[in-house]
Protein backbone atom coordinates (compact mmCIF):
# COMPACT_ATOMS: atom_id res chain seq x y z
CA UNK A 1 0.00 0.00 0.00
CA UNK A 2 1.69 3.45 -1.15
CA UNK A 3 0.99 6.45 0.76
CA UNK A 4 -1.80 8.45 -0.61
CA UNK A 5 -1.84 11.83 -2.45
CA UNK A 6 -4.52 14.19 -2.39
CA UNK A 7 -4.59 17.28 -5.36
CA UNK A 8 -7.58 19.98 -5.25
CA UNK A 9 -8.40 22.82 -7.57
CA UNK A 10 -11.26 24.93 -8.10
CA UNK A 11 -12.83 27.56 -10.74
CA UNK A 12 -15.31 30.15 -10.95
CA UNK A 13 -17.61 29.38 -13.49
CA UNK A 14 -20.12 32.41 -13.17
CA UNK A 15 -20.77 34.96 -16.07
CA UNK A 16 -21.79 38.64 -16.91
CA UNK A 17 -23.26 37.63 -19.64
CA UNK A 18 -27.21 37.22 -19.84
CA UNK A 19 -27.19 33.41 -20.07
CA UNK A 20 -30.43 30.49 -20.24
CA UNK A 21 -31.19 29.72 -16.50
CA UNK A 22 -32.75 26.10 -16.47
CA UNK A 23 -34.41 24.25 -14.21
CA UNK A 24 -38.39 24.76 -14.46
CA UNK A 25 -41.20 24.67 -16.87
CA UNK A 26 -39.56 27.79 -18.56
CA UNK A 27 -36.15 29.37 -18.98
CA UNK A 28 -34.78 32.20 -17.29
CA UNK A 29 -32.02 34.67 -18.64
CA UNK A 30 -29.89 35.46 -15.83
CA UNK A 31 -29.34 39.45 -15.48
CA UNK A 32 -25.73 38.98 -12.89
CA UNK A 33 -24.21 36.89 -10.68
CA UNK A 34 -25.69 36.97 -7.19
CA UNK A 35 -22.80 34.76 -5.83
CA UNK A 36 -20.52 32.37 -7.69
CA UNK A 37 -21.38 29.47 -9.25
CA UNK A 38 -18.23 27.40 -8.93
CA UNK A 39 -16.75 23.80 -10.19
CA UNK A 40 -13.79 22.18 -7.92
CA UNK A 41 -12.02 19.14 -8.43
CA UNK A 42 -10.49 16.52 -6.19
CA UNK A 43 -7.87 13.61 -7.02
CA UNK A 44 -7.48 10.41 -4.46
CA UNK A 45 -4.52 8.99 -5.58
CA UNK A 46 -3.69 5.80 -3.75
CA UNK A 47 -0.90 4.67 -6.12
CA UNK A 48 -2.58 1.53 -8.15
CA UNK A 49 -5.69 3.43 -8.77
CA UNK A 50 -7.41 6.70 -8.22
CA UNK A 51 -10.47 8.75 -8.50
CA UNK A 52 -11.24 12.09 -9.63
CA UNK A 53 -14.41 14.05 -8.03
CA UNK A 54 -15.79 17.14 -9.55
CA UNK A 55 -18.62 19.08 -8.35
CA UNK A 56 -20.38 21.77 -10.40
CA UNK A 57 -22.89 24.07 -8.94
CA UNK A 58 -25.68 23.63 -11.64
CA UNK A 59 -29.14 22.25 -11.97
CA UNK A 60 -27.48 19.38 -14.21
CA UNK A 61 -25.33 18.51 -17.65
CA UNK A 62 -25.93 19.25 -21.45
CA UNK A 63 -26.68 15.90 -23.59
CA UNK A 64 -22.37 15.69 -24.18
CA UNK A 65 -21.03 17.64 -20.94
CA UNK A 66 -18.86 14.50 -19.55
CA UNK A 67 -17.50 13.59 -23.16
CA UNK A 68 -16.15 16.87 -23.64
CA UNK A 69 -14.70 17.65 -20.27
CA UNK A 70 -13.08 14.13 -20.42
CA UNK A 71 -11.81 14.82 -23.99
CA UNK A 72 -10.68 18.54 -23.04
CA UNK A 73 -8.86 16.65 -20.76
CA UNK A 74 -7.09 14.04 -22.23
CA UNK A 75 -6.31 16.62 -24.69
CA UNK A 76 -4.23 18.53 -21.95
CA UNK A 77 -2.52 15.51 -20.05
CA UNK A 78 -3.03 11.83 -22.05
CA UNK A 79 -1.75 10.47 -18.80
CA UNK A 80 -5.06 10.86 -16.92
CA UNK A 81 -7.55 7.74 -17.39
CA UNK A 82 -10.46 10.16 -17.88
CA UNK A 83 -12.97 7.11 -17.44
CA UNK A 84 -12.17 8.13 -13.69
CA UNK A 85 -14.08 11.47 -13.53
CA UNK A 86 -17.12 11.54 -11.96
CA UNK A 87 -18.63 14.87 -12.16
CA UNK A 88 -21.84 15.80 -10.14
CA UNK A 89 -24.29 18.65 -10.18
CA UNK A 90 -25.10 19.96 -6.91
CA UNK A 91 -28.76 20.94 -8.59
CA UNK A 92 -28.72 24.57 -8.05
CA UNK A 93 -31.56 26.10 -10.10
CA UNK A 94 -29.73 29.24 -10.32
CA UNK A 95 -27.15 27.89 -12.76
CA UNK A 96 -26.18 28.33 -15.92
CA UNK A 97 -26.82 27.19 -19.86
CA UNK A 98 -27.09 23.49 -20.24
CA UNK A 99 -28.29 23.12 -23.56
CA UNK A 100 -26.62 24.26 -26.57
CA UNK A 101 -28.03 26.76 -29.11
CA UNK A 102 -29.52 23.94 -31.21
CA UNK A 103 -31.57 22.61 -29.41
CA UNK A 104 -32.27 25.08 -26.62
CA UNK A 105 -35.18 27.24 -28.30
CA UNK A 106 -36.54 24.19 -30.71
CA UNK A 107 -36.91 20.65 -30.49
CA UNK A 108 -34.80 18.64 -32.52
CA UNK A 109 -36.32 18.01 -36.10
CA UNK A 110 -39.06 19.82 -35.80
CA UNK A 111 -38.29 23.17 -36.65
CA UNK A 112 -42.01 24.46 -36.48
CA UNK A 113 -41.49 24.55 -32.82
CA UNK A 114 -38.51 27.29 -32.72
CA UNK A 115 -39.59 29.73 -30.24
CA UNK A 116 -38.97 34.17 -31.03
CA UNK A 117 -36.51 35.37 -29.25
CA UNK A 118 -36.77 38.87 -28.79
CA UNK A 119 -34.47 39.84 -26.00
CA UNK A 120 -30.54 39.60 -25.47
CA UNK A 121 -29.52 35.89 -24.75
CA UNK A 122 -25.63 35.49 -24.84
CA UNK A 123 -24.78 31.80 -26.70
CA UNK A 124 -25.23 28.67 -25.03
CA UNK A 125 -22.44 27.42 -27.04
CA UNK A 126 -20.07 29.72 -25.86
CA UNK A 127 -20.49 30.00 -22.29
CA UNK A 128 -20.85 25.51 -22.29
CA UNK A 129 -17.33 26.09 -23.81
CA UNK A 130 -16.36 28.70 -21.73
CA UNK A 131 -17.04 26.57 -18.54
CA UNK A 132 -16.03 22.73 -19.62
CA UNK A 133 -12.57 24.39 -20.61
CA UNK A 134 -12.51 25.91 -16.88
CA UNK A 135 -13.33 22.59 -15.39
CA UNK A 136 -11.13 20.53 -17.39
CA UNK A 137 -7.78 23.12 -16.55
CA UNK A 138 -9.64 22.45 -13.02
CA UNK A 139 -9.16 18.48 -13.43
CA UNK A 140 -5.42 18.75 -14.68
CA UNK A 141 -4.36 21.34 -11.97
CA UNK A 142 -5.45 19.10 -9.16
CA UNK A 143 -3.89 16.31 -11.18
CA UNK A 144 -0.48 18.10 -11.34
CA UNK A 145 -1.15 19.43 -7.36
CA UNK A 146 -1.07 15.99 -6.08
CA UNK A 147 1.02 15.60 -2.65
CA UNK A 148 1.72 13.04 -0.19
CA UNK A 149 -1.51 13.71 1.83
CA UNK A 150 -3.87 12.30 4.43
CA UNK A 151 -7.48 11.44 4.98
CA UNK A 152 -9.75 11.26 7.53
CA UNK A 153 -13.91 10.34 7.57
CA UNK A 154 -17.11 10.59 9.61
CA UNK A 155 -20.50 11.16 9.91
CA UNK A 156 -22.62 14.14 11.99
CA UNK A 157 -26.42 14.90 11.40
CA UNK A 158 -28.06 17.88 10.03
CA UNK A 159 -31.73 18.25 8.94
CA UNK A 160 -31.13 20.02 5.78
CA UNK A 161 -34.06 18.41 3.36
CA UNK A 162 -37.46 17.55 3.62
CA UNK A 163 -39.69 15.59 2.05
CA UNK A 164 -41.80 17.40 -0.79
CA UNK A 165 -44.17 15.11 -1.88
CA UNK A 166 -47.49 15.41 0.31
CA UNK A 167 -50.32 12.57 0.27
CA UNK A 168 -53.61 13.25 0.18
CA UNK A 169 -56.75 10.53 1.41
CA UNK A 170 -58.16 11.61 -1.44
CA UNK A 171 -57.03 11.41 -5.61
CA UNK A 172 -56.24 14.91 -6.96
CA UNK A 173 -57.32 14.18 -10.22
CA UNK A 174 -60.99 13.54 -8.99
CA UNK A 175 -61.34 17.39 -7.98
CA UNK A 176 -63.27 20.09 -9.70
CA UNK A 177 -61.19 21.96 -11.85
CA UNK A 178 -58.24 20.25 -11.63
CA UNK A 179 -56.15 20.49 -14.97
CA UNK A 180 -55.37 16.83 -15.56
CA UNK A 181 -53.54 17.35 -18.91
CA UNK A 182 -50.41 19.53 -17.30
CA UNK A 183 -47.65 17.88 -17.53
CA UNK A 184 -46.30 18.44 -13.85
CA UNK A 185 -49.50 16.01 -13.16
CA UNK A 186 -51.68 16.54 -10.10
CA UNK A 187 -53.10 12.96 -10.99
CA UNK A 188 -53.03 11.19 -7.93
CA UNK A 189 -52.60 10.51 -4.09
CA UNK A 190 -49.55 12.13 -3.99
CA UNK A 191 -48.16 16.24 -4.89
CA UNK A 192 -45.08 17.88 -4.97
CA UNK A 193 -45.18 20.75 -2.78
CA UNK A 194 -48.33 20.11 -2.04
CA UNK A 195 -50.66 22.54 0.56
CA UNK A 196 -50.43 20.67 3.79
CA UNK A 197 -53.26 23.08 5.01
CA UNK A 198 -55.87 21.45 2.78
CA UNK A 199 -58.40 19.55 4.33
CA UNK A 200 -57.53 16.16 2.97
CA UNK A 201 -53.56 16.24 3.92
CA UNK A 202 -52.42 12.91 5.46
CA UNK A 203 -49.20 13.00 5.45
CA UNK A 204 -45.62 13.22 3.77
CA UNK A 205 -44.37 10.24 1.37
CA UNK A 206 -40.80 10.26 2.95
CA UNK A 207 -39.20 11.48 5.78
CA UNK A 208 -35.75 13.32 6.32
CA UNK A 209 -32.23 11.65 6.29
CA UNK A 210 -30.80 13.20 9.26
CA UNK A 211 -27.03 12.03 8.11
CA UNK A 212 -23.77 13.97 6.65
CA UNK A 213 -20.81 11.70 5.29
CA UNK A 214 -17.58 13.91 5.27
CA UNK A 215 -13.82 12.70 4.23
CA UNK A 216 -11.68 15.74 5.03
CA UNK A 217 -8.07 15.64 3.77
CA UNK A 218 -4.90 17.08 5.51
CA UNK A 219 -1.61 18.31 3.98
CA UNK A 220 1.84 16.18 5.68
CA UNK A 221 1.98 18.53 8.56
CA UNK A 222 -1.72 16.85 9.27
CA UNK A 223 -3.40 20.86 8.51
CA UNK A 224 -7.05 20.96 6.70
CA UNK A 225 -6.76 21.40 2.60
CA UNK A 226 -10.46 20.55 2.22
CA UNK A 227 -13.36 18.49 2.73
CA UNK A 228 -16.00 16.06 0.51
CA UNK A 229 -19.01 17.44 2.40
CA UNK A 230 -22.28 14.86 1.29
CA UNK A 231 -25.57 16.21 2.09
CA UNK A 232 -28.72 14.45 0.93
CA UNK A 233 -30.56 17.61 -0.54
CA UNK A 234 -30.42 19.30 -3.52
CA UNK A 235 -29.35 22.74 -3.34
CA UNK A 236 -32.26 24.55 -4.60
CA UNK A 237 -32.96 27.55 -2.61
CA UNK A 238 -33.59 30.69 -4.67
CA UNK A 239 -34.90 28.03 -7.54
CA UNK A 240 -36.67 30.85 -9.39
CA UNK A 241 -33.51 33.50 -8.91
CA UNK A 242 -32.78 35.15 -12.44
CA UNK A 243 -29.58 35.91 -10.60
CA UNK A 244 -26.59 32.94 -10.82
CA UNK A 245 -26.25 31.61 -6.90
CA UNK A 246 -24.62 28.38 -5.84
CA UNK A 247 -27.78 28.26 -3.33
CA UNK A 248 -26.84 27.36 0.10
CA UNK A 249 -23.40 25.98 -0.69
CA UNK A 250 -22.27 29.46 -1.08
CA UNK A 251 -23.19 30.37 2.67
CA UNK A 252 -21.69 26.89 3.37
CA UNK A 253 -18.19 27.89 1.45
CA UNK A 254 -17.90 31.33 2.92
CA UNK A 255 -18.58 30.07 6.71
CA UNK A 256 -16.36 27.10 6.82
CA UNK A 257 -13.01 29.16 5.23
CA UNK A 258 -13.89 32.05 7.88
CA UNK A 259 -13.48 29.60 10.46
CA UNK A 260 -10.98 27.21 8.84
CA UNK A 261 -8.95 29.36 6.22
CA UNK A 262 -9.02 28.60 2.30
CA UNK A 263 -9.73 25.26 2.44
CA UNK A 264 -11.66 23.51 -0.71
CA UNK A 265 -14.88 22.03 -0.19
CA UNK A 266 -16.64 19.64 -2.73
CA UNK A 267 -20.19 19.61 -2.33
CA UNK A 268 -22.08 16.09 -3.00
CA UNK A 269 -25.87 15.94 -3.02
CA UNK A 270 -26.82 12.42 -1.97
CA UNK A 271 -29.98 10.93 -2.60
CA UNK A 272 -32.68 12.89 -2.15
CA UNK A 273 -35.20 12.99 -5.36
CA UNK A 274 -38.22 13.10 -3.24
CA UNK A 275 -36.72 15.77 -0.40
CA UNK A 276 -36.32 19.48 -0.72
CA UNK A 277 -34.41 22.14 1.30
CA UNK A 278 -37.78 23.85 2.44
CA UNK A 279 -40.52 22.90 5.08
CA UNK A 280 -44.07 22.62 4.21
CA UNK A 281 -46.33 22.97 7.22
CA UNK A 282 -44.69 25.22 9.54
CA UNK A 283 -43.79 28.32 6.85
CA UNK A 284 -45.10 31.19 9.48
CA UNK A 285 -43.34 29.52 12.64
CA UNK A 286 -40.10 29.62 10.14
CA UNK A 287 -40.82 33.26 9.17
CA UNK A 288 -40.97 34.15 13.12
CA UNK A 289 -37.50 32.32 13.53
CA UNK A 290 -35.79 34.27 10.65
CA UNK A 291 -37.13 37.36 11.48
CA UNK A 292 -36.00 37.19 15.18
CA UNK A 293 -32.90 35.28 14.44
CA UNK A 294 -31.64 37.55 11.67
CA UNK A 295 -33.69 40.61 11.60
CA UNK A 296 -36.17 42.53 9.00
CA UNK A 297 -33.34 42.85 7.03
CA UNK A 298 -34.61 42.55 3.08
CA UNK A 299 -33.29 39.73 1.54
CA UNK A 300 -31.87 40.11 -2.03
CA UNK A 301 -32.33 36.96 -3.46
CA UNK A 302 -35.05 34.72 -2.40
CA UNK A 303 -34.80 32.35 0.53
CA UNK A 304 -31.55 33.67 1.67
CA UNK A 305 -32.45 33.08 5.83
CA UNK A 306 -33.01 29.68 4.59
CA UNK A 307 -29.98 29.45 3.02
CA UNK A 308 -28.14 30.61 5.86
CA UNK A 309 -30.20 28.58 8.31
CA UNK A 310 -29.07 25.21 6.75
CA UNK A 311 -24.99 26.39 6.23
CA UNK A 312 -25.21 27.04 9.57
CA UNK A 313 -26.69 23.28 10.20
CA UNK A 314 -24.30 21.81 7.60
CA UNK A 315 -21.01 24.01 8.76
CA UNK A 316 -22.72 22.66 12.79
CA UNK A 317 -21.50 18.82 11.70
CA UNK A 318 -18.87 19.75 9.82
CA UNK A 319 -17.07 21.32 13.07
CA UNK A 320 -18.41 18.34 15.13
CA UNK A 321 -17.51 15.46 13.07
CA UNK A 322 -13.95 17.42 12.41
CA UNK A 323 -13.22 17.61 16.57
CA UNK A 324 -13.36 13.71 16.63
CA UNK A 325 -12.37 12.38 13.10
CA UNK A 326 -9.30 14.54 13.07
CA UNK A 327 -7.62 12.15 15.63
CA UNK A 328 -7.58 9.12 13.06
CA UNK A 329 -5.94 11.04 9.95
CA UNK A 330 -4.48 7.80 7.92
CA UNK A 331 -2.06 8.57 4.93
CA UNK A 332 -2.12 4.32 3.52
CA UNK A 333 -5.32 3.48 2.50
CA UNK A 334 -6.59 1.46 -0.76
CA UNK A 335 -7.61 3.47 -3.04
CA UNK A 336 -9.92 1.37 -5.60
CA UNK A 337 -12.01 2.75 -8.33
CA UNK A 338 -14.64 0.52 -10.28
CA UNK A 339 -16.39 1.52 -13.62
CA UNK A 340 -18.90 -0.24 -14.66
CA UNK A 341 -21.84 -0.12 -17.12
CA UNK A 342 -25.16 -2.00 -15.94
CA UNK A 343 -28.74 -1.91 -17.48
CA UNK A 344 -31.92 -0.47 -16.10
CA UNK A 345 -35.39 -1.64 -16.76
CA UNK A 346 -37.74 1.16 -18.60
CA UNK A 347 -40.36 2.72 -16.95
CA UNK A 348 -42.71 1.55 -19.98
CA UNK A 349 -45.33 3.86 -21.64
CA UNK A 350 -48.65 2.48 -21.86
CA UNK A 351 -50.75 2.54 -25.08
CA UNK A 352 -52.83 5.28 -23.42
CA UNK A 353 -50.03 6.78 -22.45
CA UNK A 354 -49.05 7.18 -25.54
CA UNK A 355 -52.28 8.13 -27.11
CA UNK A 356 -52.57 10.73 -24.17
CA UNK A 357 -49.25 12.87 -25.40
CA UNK A 358 -50.26 12.36 -28.77
CA UNK A 359 -53.12 14.22 -27.99
CA UNK A 360 -51.52 16.51 -25.42
CA UNK A 361 -48.66 17.33 -28.09
CA UNK A 362 -51.00 18.55 -30.39
CA UNK A 363 -53.35 20.77 -27.63
CA UNK A 364 -49.70 22.47 -26.98
CA UNK A 365 -48.92 22.75 -30.67
CA UNK A 366 -51.86 24.20 -30.85
CA UNK A 367 -51.12 27.08 -28.60
CA UNK A 368 -49.52 29.89 -30.34
CA UNK A 369 -46.51 31.64 -29.29
CA UNK A 370 -46.77 35.50 -28.56
CA UNK A 371 -45.33 37.99 -29.47
CA UNK A 372 -46.12 41.45 -27.97
CA UNK A 373 -44.36 44.78 -26.27
CA UNK A 374 -43.04 42.62 -23.45
CA UNK A 375 -40.56 40.48 -24.76
CA UNK A 376 -39.61 38.90 -21.35
CA UNK A 377 -43.10 38.12 -20.38
CA UNK A 378 -43.43 36.64 -23.93
CA UNK A 379 -39.93 34.67 -23.46
CA UNK A 380 -41.25 33.00 -20.54
CA UNK A 381 -45.15 32.42 -21.81
CA UNK A 382 -43.28 30.65 -25.22
CA UNK A 383 -40.54 28.64 -23.35
CA UNK A 384 -43.10 27.54 -21.05
CA UNK A 385 -45.54 26.28 -24.11
CA UNK A 386 -42.23 24.82 -25.73
CA UNK A 387 -41.24 22.77 -22.57
CA UNK A 388 -44.75 21.05 -22.78
CA UNK A 389 -44.12 20.07 -26.39
CA UNK A 390 -40.76 18.87 -25.35
CA UNK A 391 -42.24 16.85 -22.85
CA UNK A 392 -44.94 15.45 -24.66
CA UNK A 393 -42.27 14.43 -27.88
CA UNK A 394 -40.28 12.84 -25.26
CA UNK A 395 -42.31 10.25 -24.51
CA UNK A 396 -44.06 9.69 -28.01
CA UNK A 397 -40.37 8.90 -28.90
CA UNK A 398 -39.72 6.69 -25.97
CA UNK A 399 -42.95 4.96 -26.33
CA UNK A 400 -41.08 3.92 -30.31
CA UNK A 401 -37.70 3.38 -28.62
CA UNK A 402 -39.08 0.72 -25.83
CA UNK A 403 -40.33 -1.24 -28.42
CA UNK A 404 -36.46 -2.51 -29.54
CA UNK A 405 -34.72 -1.55 -26.38
CA UNK A 406 -36.51 -2.82 -22.84
CA UNK A 407 -33.54 -1.43 -20.74
CA UNK A 408 -31.31 1.57 -20.68
CA UNK A 409 -27.82 1.25 -19.71
CA UNK A 410 -26.12 3.40 -17.44
CA UNK A 411 -22.43 4.40 -16.06
CA UNK A 412 -22.04 2.84 -12.24
CA UNK A 413 -18.68 4.20 -10.43
CA UNK A 414 -18.21 2.63 -6.67
CA UNK A 415 -15.23 3.68 -5.23
CA UNK A 416 -13.02 2.43 -1.85
CA UNK A 417 -11.05 5.00 -0.09
CA UNK A 418 -9.74 2.74 2.77
CA UNK A 419 -12.95 1.48 4.88
CA UNK A 420 -15.65 4.16 3.38
CA UNK A 421 -16.98 3.87 -0.26
CA UNK A 422 -18.75 5.93 -2.75
CA UNK A 423 -21.70 4.90 -5.13
CA UNK A 424 -22.89 7.20 -8.08
CA UNK A 425 -25.99 7.39 -10.09
CA UNK A 426 -27.21 10.05 -12.42
CA UNK A 427 -30.78 10.75 -11.27
CA UNK A 428 -32.53 12.75 -8.59
CA UNK A 429 -32.50 9.37 -6.64
CA UNK A 430 -35.40 8.52 -4.11
CA UNK A 431 -34.03 8.35 -0.97
CA UNK A 432 -35.13 4.85 -0.06
CA UNK A 433 -32.74 3.81 -2.43
CA UNK A 434 -29.77 5.08 -0.76
CA UNK A 435 -30.69 3.65 2.53
CA UNK A 436 -31.07 0.11 0.40
CA UNK A 437 -27.64 0.46 -0.29
CA UNK A 438 -25.96 1.82 2.87
CA UNK A 439 -28.03 -0.69 4.88
CA UNK A 440 -26.52 -3.52 3.28
CA UNK A 441 -23.06 -2.18 1.83
CA UNK A 442 -19.80 -4.07 3.74
CA UNK A 443 -17.98 -0.91 4.06
CA UNK A 444 -18.16 1.08 7.48
CA UNK A 445 -19.59 4.88 5.73
CA UNK A 446 -20.96 4.71 1.50
CA UNK A 447 -21.30 7.44 -0.01
CA UNK A 448 -24.33 7.93 -1.90
CA UNK A 449 -23.92 10.60 -4.70
CA UNK A 450 -26.59 11.67 -7.14
CA UNK A 451 -26.53 13.09 -10.24
CA UNK A 452 -23.54 12.45 -11.50
CA UNK A 453 -23.39 13.49 -15.09
CA UNK A 454 -22.99 10.33 -17.75
CA UNK A 455 -21.52 9.60 -21.19
CA UNK A 456 -23.56 10.73 -23.77
CA UNK A 457 -23.80 7.09 -24.47
CA UNK A 458 -26.06 6.42 -21.22
CA UNK A 459 -28.99 7.41 -19.49
CA UNK A 460 -28.83 10.42 -20.90
CA UNK A 461 -31.15 13.34 -19.35
CA UNK A 462 -31.70 11.01 -16.62
CA UNK A 463 -34.44 12.36 -14.46
CA UNK A 464 -35.79 10.98 -11.46
CA UNK A 465 -36.17 7.66 -10.16
CA UNK A 466 -39.36 6.98 -8.17
CA UNK A 467 -39.63 4.40 -5.33
CA UNK A 468 -42.60 1.89 -5.88
CA UNK A 469 -44.31 4.22 -3.35
CA UNK A 470 -43.71 6.79 -5.21
CA UNK A 471 -45.02 5.00 -8.50
CA UNK A 472 -48.13 4.62 -6.45
CA UNK A 473 -48.96 7.76 -5.16
CA UNK A 474 -47.89 9.47 -8.56
CA UNK A 475 -47.63 13.21 -8.72
CA UNK A 476 -44.54 15.56 -10.17
CA UNK A 477 -41.38 13.15 -9.62
CA UNK A 478 -43.18 9.92 -10.22
CA UNK A 479 -44.89 9.97 -13.54
CA UNK A 480 -43.90 9.34 -17.20
CA UNK A 481 -42.45 12.75 -17.51
CA UNK A 482 -40.25 12.66 -14.99
CA UNK A 483 -39.15 9.02 -14.90
CA UNK A 484 -37.06 7.11 -17.29
CA UNK A 485 -36.53 4.37 -14.97
CA UNK A 486 -39.25 2.31 -13.71
CA UNK A 487 -38.72 1.59 -9.58
CA UNK A 488 -37.79 -2.19 -10.84
CA UNK A 489 -34.94 -0.78 -12.55
CA UNK A 490 -33.81 1.55 -9.00
CA UNK A 491 -34.12 -2.18 -7.48
CA UNK A 492 -31.22 -3.47 -10.25
CA UNK A 493 -29.45 -0.23 -9.35
CA UNK A 494 -29.37 -1.62 -5.59
CA UNK A 495 -28.37 -4.45 -6.51
CA UNK A 496 -26.04 -3.87 -9.09
CA UNK A 497 -24.14 -1.20 -6.71
CA UNK A 498 -24.09 -3.57 -4.01
CA UNK A 499 -22.30 -5.99 -6.01
CA UNK A 500 -19.79 -3.89 -7.14
CA UNK A 501 -19.76 -2.54 -3.38
CA UNK A 502 -18.59 -6.24 -2.41
CA UNK A 503 -16.37 -6.84 -4.98
CA UNK A 504 -14.11 -3.96 -4.04
CA UNK A 505 -14.38 -4.69 -0.19
CA UNK A 506 -12.88 -8.23 -1.02
CA UNK A 507 -10.03 -6.78 -3.11
CA UNK A 508 -6.28 -6.03 -0.91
Amino acid sequence: MEAVKIGWSTCDISTDKPVIMPGQAYLRVSKGVHDPITSTALVIDGGSDYVIFVSVDMVGWGPDFLDTVRRLVKEKNSEIDTDKIIANFTHTHAGGARGHDNVTYTISGHPEDTIPVKIEIASSDEYIDFYTRKIADAVVDAWNGRRPAGIAYGYGYAVVAHSRRVWYSDDLSKRAGVDVTDTFAVNGHAAMYGKTNDDKFSHYEAGADHFINLMYTFDENNKLTGAIVNVPCPSQNSEHSYYLSASFWNEVRENLRAKYGDIFILPQAACAGDLAPRILHYKDAQSRRFRLKYGEAEEDIAELNARKDIAERICGAFDEVYSWASKDIQTEVPVLHSVREISLRRRLITDSEYEYCVGGLAAARAKSYVTTDDPEADFKYNTKILSDRKRFNAIINRYEKQKTKKDIPMELHTVRVGEIAFATNPFELYMDYQHRMQARSPFIQTFCVELCAPPEACVGTAGYLCTERGEEGKGYSAIIFSCQVSPEGGQQLVEETLKSLEELADKE
